[in-house]
């Protein structure tokens, strides 16, 4: 497994995004509403790596200052290929937003004893929300067709978790 850390958001994004992985399911797409975990809620991917020491999450304090954060969530995307791909939206890279994607990276470094995954990497990051995950290519069209699925959505990052992927374990930062 792996460990993360992840930028939450309020609860009016919060629900803009249940709701489209709502519309998804209702139109017979397996999207992250089925996912029925606890720790399963709307986030941004800032880091992931193998392993990372607790201590990470002292270390991330420092950081919290910076939200709560306007953003926008933007177009749809596709990542993947071949059998199936994973219908994300975009959160527009925004200065403010590439800033603290930067500052996590440098704070996390020391607390992972393989370093990063590429591409969490400044450079390298990619902002997104998933929506579904082995969507088939012949639901595409039925999937970004969907209710909500174009528009900004304006939306609000108010804080930090570091997921311990090992022990499936959600440590709230602050």
């Amino acid at each position: 497994m792996v460990h993360s850390v992840e930028l939450l958001f309020d609860h009016g994004t919060e629900k803009a995004v249940g709701r489209m992985w709502d519309d998804l399911l209702t139109a017979g797409i397996r999207s992250l509403a089925t996912h029925r975990s606890p720790s399963n809620r709307p986030h941004v991917t800032l880091s992931v790596a193998e392993s990372m020491d607790d201590s990470v999450d002292d270390a991330l304090c420092a950081l919290l200052d910076r939200l709560p954060m306007p953003c926008v969530l933007g177009a749809p995307t596709l990542f993947g290929g071949g059998r199936t791909v994973t219908l994300v939206r975009m959160l527009v890279p925004s200065q403010n937003l590439l800033g603290l994607h930067a500052d996590v990276h440098r704070v996390c470094l020391p607390h992972m004893s393989g370093g990063p995954l590429p591409h969490t990497e400044p450079g390298q990051w990619t902002p997104h929300v998933t929506l579904a995950r082995r969507v088939p290519p012949d639901q595409l069209a039925t999937a970004v067709m969907q209710p909500g699925m174009f528009g900004d959505i304006s939306a609000t990052a108010v804080a930090l978790r570091h997921w311990d992927g090992n022990n499936r374990v959600v440590h709230p930062i602050g």
